[in-house]
């Protein structure tokens, strides 16, 4: 446990090679910031979105078992590189693209962590809004929507800038005020559902969508697996890095999407509500006397979220050649986050369309992104990483590596091509593999782009790389 005065102490270390004398800590502490950056209720909206689709609860509960449990386990192995590397995820993703081809990969997943943290905290100003209208609607002016968003993203940016050390210990407690309230929240609200109505369910196709929107979600965790566990020690258990980081990830989700199902299950208009506000319409039907704790779980476990993003995301900034200190280039994309948030909250009409643009789009490529790094640690990195090479082009790992950069364009390229998107500036854009009569039925919403590309970049990584050390 890191000591108080380290606590507070705003932290240095950017994408450097992190020494064995500044390791500490034992796996089991990824649990908590793991846990917490996923304990939310908009991780319950997840859960009612995927029913949304048009399936069943029982497919979409299917759909969520198997979307994390294909997802989180790839988050797990990444944490693994970060404990052997000891240095960020987007840093050790070097090795296999190269020092100068890396920034193909670290450029898409920076937009990814940028989009995840303006997500996060336009939800909790949507959240806002919605809870002060149930208490007296004069409340929910646009003043006081922009106070609440301009109060979140300070905190955001500071805990964000401040580091590892705050982050670890301020998670910890938001995940047990955030489960707490959650579970008052399940015990007020599951009374009043009705499951006297039949639901009928989707087809195959609109299943596998399901499936491939709940990846998306946990696939997106895997660009960031490796920032935390890099400051364990080299001794530490591989199974235990991989298994804590894996639970702690993955069980919240769990838990809570399938909730969200329960919920569309016995309140079937809770899916069209949630489109345009994820969390505030989870209090349409709580008591007056719980708005305001279901309001502050609410805007602690966006921040847990947001943070989590923030904190990788400027590490990413690093990544990509920026020379900022890791603060400097957190506050940039503190910068950025306000303008996306701004335009989230005030803007556009509608939530979930751009959510699941964004989802479907960044997933590709993170998805193409994940089995390539875990191929490549699988198969040439068990002993370790050499830590000059990361961060000199004459090194070991070059400039470019043409296995990892061509499988990656590669798959993405076919990825984007099965996928579909609600969003009117992307519908004409993406699946341009599957013509116009599969994009517009059964087939397009499957949106299969996602696990396609994550098979397709990992198995052309394998043998384009195995062909090369021949």
């Amino acid at each position: 446990m890191a000591s108080a005065e380290k606590t507070f102490e705003v932290e240095r270390k950017g994408i450097d090679w992190i020494t064995d004398e500044e390791r500490h800590g034992t796996p089991r502490r990824l649990f908590w910031p793991w846990f917490a950056a996923n304990a939310s209720f908009f991780t319950v909206a997840y859960g009612v979105f995927v029913v949304g689709l048009g399936l069943s609860p029982w497919q979409g509960a299917l759909a969520v078992i198997i979307g994390l449990g294909v997802s989180y386990p790839v988050v797990g192995l990444v944490a693994l590189a970060g404990m052997r590397g000891g240095a960020p995820t987007m840093t050790l993703s070097r090795a296999a693209f190269g020092v100068h081809g890396n920034r193909l990969p670290t450029l898409f997943v920076y937009l990814s962590l940028v989009g995840w943290e303006t997500i996060s905290v336009s939800i909790g100003a949507l959240a806002t809004r919605t809870v002060l209208a149930r208490i007296d609607q004069g409340l929910a002016s646009t003043r006081m929507v922009a106070l609440g968003f301009a109060l979140t993203v300070a905190v955001v940016i500071v805990v964000g800038i401040y580091g590892y050390n705050l982050i670890l210990r301020v998670q910890k407690y938001i995940t047990i005020a955030v489960m707490a309230t959650t579970i008052v929240y399940f015990a007020l609200i599951v009374p009043t559902l009705d499951f006297s109505r039949p639901a009928a369910g989707g087809g195959i196709a609109l299943f596998a969508g399901g499936v491939s929107l709940v990846i998306a979600n946990g696939i997106g965790w895997t660009s960031g697996g490796g920032d935390y566990s890099r400051y364990l020690p080299r001794t530490s258990s591989p199974r235990a890095v991989a298994g804590w980081t894996a639970v702690g990830a993955g069980s919240a989700p769990l838990v809570l999407m399938l909730f969200g199902v329960l919920l569309t299950a016995g309140n079937p208009a809770l899916a069209a509500a949630a489109a345009a506000d994820p969390v505030g319409a989870f209090a349409a039907a709580l008591p007056t006397w719980f708005l305001f704790p279901f309001l502050l779980a609410t805007m602690l476990s966006v921040i847990a979220g947001a943070v989590f993003n923030l904190y990788s995301s400027g590490l990413n900034l690093q990544a990509l050649g920026v020379r900022l200190p890791r603060w400097a280039a957190v506050a940039i994309d503190g910068v950025i986050m306000v303008v996306g948030g701004v335009y989230l909250v005030f803007v556009t009409p509608s939530f979930f369309a751009p959510l699941q643009a964004f989802l479907i789009v960044i997933g590709v490529v993170t998805a193409a992104w994940s089995s390539i790094f875990v191929v490549d640690l699988w198969l040439f990195r068990r002993a370790g990483y050499v830590p000059e090479a990361l961060y000199d082009p004459r090194g070991a790992y070059g400039r470019f590596n043409v296995a990892g950069v061509v499988s990656l364009v590669v798959a993405v390229g076919v990825g984007w091509g099965l996928v579909t998107s609600q969003d009117p500036n992307l519908r004409h854009v993406l699946g341009y593999l599957l013509g116009d009569a599969a994009r517009a039925g059964s087939i397009g919403a499957a949106n299969i782009g996602v696990a396609v590309a994550f098979f397709v970049g990992g198995l052309l990584y394998a043998v384009i790389s195995r062909r090369g050390a021949r």
